[in-house]
């Protein structure tokens, strides 16, 4: 008779999803004489390989501070559900994938019942609040970590933190940042071949365009004097999304930039130099090879909230993987069109001739590209074994 596992599995994003069906997809490979059944929340990835749903994963999505605290019932009525359901199941194992807030109430509450709970992506506690180091612990057994700077931060709690690599670096393939496929994408997005092309990514939430966005343009327009071959670039993640981009664009008189529907990638292979939002783009862009200045901005309350409580020297991904000032950096008021253009212009410039930078890059590549899924998938199968 072959073992069986039921395993709860919660992904309250697009993000969370993809690592969700890496991880289904490992587990499934490495032992095929085992019969897995899934049941949780996840998107279309996670469905496609067998999971069951237990709520749709787009009744999950919430944005900005205020949000979330107007849907508090339905979270808490969320995750009461969710633990009668899983432990009705009686599932041999919980992994929360992301989605910190909740995720962590839930594995908690398994924890106390004695159900082997694991927690996908380390909260950034190198960044702000390293003291949760002590809540995570108290609800998670595993501690499945993207970066290997991270499972140090949890050497005098109890959990096992395990650095699994990261499935961004596994997806680009060496050649993504060759001439080749540069020319590929540009003939794809309908780019000369030889012109100075800047993706803009400004973030796909309306939020972020709302904050970025206009700044970035302004930014694109200085460029433009010193680059008058320069095209610009923007991904949007659905036409909602778009329609707010173009509004904005039609705003900026004299400027043409080109605007389609699909995620960065395309943009970040096809382009010379990307000036960006924080965030995981600036991670993809680092693993492809590609020159970028990084830009954020927030609320100004938000902003003096959050600046009291980050404990790092950077905030740019690749900066903080590489331990230096590795892609120039702007934050708030420093975020200026000026500061970002001159930046953008000077990162043209030194690529080619910098060794050093496209040595930096080559070693964030060759440190997170781990075959993270099966690497995931062995830690959670190791955590069934102990339950068994």
């Amino acid at each position: 008779m072959p073992q069986r596992y039921t395993i709860g599995l919660l992904a309250g994003e697009l993000s969370g999803d993809s690592l969700g069906a890496g991880l289904i997809e490992g587990l499934k490979s490495l032992h095929p004489d085992i019969e897995f059944s899934f049941i949780g929340v996840g998107g279309p990835k996670m469905l496609e390989l067998g999971l069951e749903p237990l709520e749709r994963i787009e009744n999950l999505s919430v944005n900005g501070f205020r949000e979330p605290i107007l849907r508090l019932p339905y979270f808490f009525s969320l995750f009461k559900r969710l633990v009668i359901e899983f432990r009705k199941r009686k599932i041999d194992a919980f992994i929360g994938i992301d989605f910190n807030v909740l995720n962590f109430l839930i594995e908690r509450r398994l924890k106390k019942g004695q159900i082997p709970t694991a927690h996908y992506v380390s909260p950034s506690v190198y960044a702000w609040r390293p003291g949760r180091v002590n809540k995570i612990a108290k609800s998670t057994d595993l501690l499945l970590c993207l970066f290997p700077f991270e499972p140090r931060y949890y050497e005098k709690v109890r959990v096992e933190a395990r650095f699994v690599g990261h499935p961004l670096a596994d997806e680009i393939a060496p050649d993504d940042s060759s001439a080749l496929k540069k020319e590929e994408n540009r003939a794809k997005l309908g780019l000369q071949a030889d012109s100075t092309v800047i993706a803009l990514l400004p973030g796909s939430r309306k939020s972020e365009i709302a904050h970025m966005l206009i700044t970035f343009l302004e930014a694109a327009k200085i460029i433009k004097e010193s680059y008058p071959n320069a095209l610009f670039v923007i991904p949007c993640m659905n036409e909602e999304l778009r329609s707010q981009v173009l509004v904005q664009i039609e705003e900026e008189e004299s400027l043409e930039v080109m605007t389609y529907i699909g995620d960065a990638r395309t943009a970040l292979i096809a382009c010379d130099v990307a000036l960006t939002k924080a965030g995981t783009v600036t991670l993809e862009a680092a693993l492809m090879k590609k020159p970028m200045v990084v830009a954020y901005k927030i609320g100004k309350l938000t902003y003096q909230f959050l600046r009291l409580l980050v404990k790092t020297d950077h905030f740019a991904l690749p900066n903080i993987i590489a331990g230096k000032r590795l892609v120039p950096e702007f934050i708030q008021n420093d975020a200026s069109s000026k500061n970002l253009a001159n930046a953008v212009c000077i990162e043209l410039r030194r690529f080619d001739d910098d060794p050093v930078y496209l040595k930096s890059y080559e070693m964030i590549y060759d440190l997170l590209r781990q075959n993270a899924n099966y690497r995931a998938a062995r830690a959670v199968y190791s955590l069934l074994k102990k339950r068994k």
